[in-house]
């Protein structure tokens, strides 16, 4: 009897021990966390936080990462990456081709009836995002239990292609734009403006902080807000979470901040009212 209570507890011992198993995320500011990873892509890493499994979904960039360590022991080491470069006054440089100009992160894109401040940029500086000059509260969609939805705006890294999936989900239910007030604002103003996704919002992020968000990086977002102040617009807000186009489930899209403090990446409901603005591709 004494043999089979001992095998018992020390089977039991072997379950906690197992259930207690984790992963173990280390950034290079030394930050760490205890986590289970979900995934794990060349841009960012998902997972969630170990004393809240059932808790949101957080992300993190690669490019912030100095190893994982997994639950099983194995530990992953991640590369250095290049610094990112500083912030320069907002002048286009020259151009490299007719009608092409060079910009860089922080300058006003004004072109064909369109106003914004750039805010990503391709290697050679002649595309990128501009982003609205002012942000308004609103939500994601309108609907609530016993109505939620799942709409299928899951891209990740391209808001334009949940535009036209709404666009769609819209006429094939008989919708209108006025059941997603965050989609119709981007959409009224103009041609070619949408609702950032995700990775397009965690970017923005990173672009306004300097290009990294491992220090706090003040010249680099007064230099940005500043900017959206010298063309008429609004500062952006670094502690209140923008809704980005992406869904997450029925009933939560995923949010990004401005802030350098992870997470840098929430699911919130859709029918509450967050701050929203809009992007457009030049």
């Amino acid at each position: 009897m004494m043999r089979k209570t001992l095998f018992l507890l020390f089977a039991a011992l072997c379950g906690a021990m197992a259930a207690s198993a984790q992963d173990l995320i280390v950034k290079r500011d030394s930050t760490k966390v205890e986590a289970n990873v979900l995934e794990i892509s060349t841009d960012v890493v998902r997972y969630k936080k170990y004393s809240y499994p059932g808790g949101p979904t957080y992300v993190v960039p690669v490019k912030e990462l100095a190893y994982i360590r997994y639950a099983n022991g194995e530990t992953e080491r991640y590369a250095v990456s290049v610094p990112a470069t500083p912030l320069t006054p907002a002048t286009p440089r020259q151009e490299t081709a007719p009608g092409a100009k060079q910009y860089e992160i922080g300058d006003l894109y004004d072109a064909n009836g369109v106003r914004g401040i750039v805010c990503q940029l391709s290697e050679d500086g002649t595309h990128g995002l501009a982003i609205s000059l002012d942000e308004i509260y609103l939500p994601w969609s309108v609907f609530r239990k016993p109505d939620l939805r799942t709409v299928g705006t899951t891209d990740r890294s391209d808001g334009r292609v949940n535009m036209r999936i709404v666009e769609e989900y819209i006429a094939a239910n008989g919708l209108s734009w006025d059941d997603f007030p965050a989609f119709k604002w981007c959409r009224e103003k103009g041609e070619g403006w949408y609702l950032p996704a995700i990775d397009e919002l965690l970017n923005i992020g990173h672009n306004y902080n300097g290009g990294s968000r491992a220090s706090n990086n003040r010249k680099a977002h007064k230099f940005f807000n500043d900017r959206l102040k010298a063309a008429g617009g609004e500062r952006m807000d670094r502690l209140v979470y923008y809704f980005s186009s992406t869904e997450a489930d029925d009933r939560n899209a995923y949010t990004s901040h401005m802030n350098i403090e992870p997470p840098y990446v929430v699911e919130i409901q859709k029918y509450n009212k967050f701050l929203v603005r809009a992007v457009y591709a030049f």
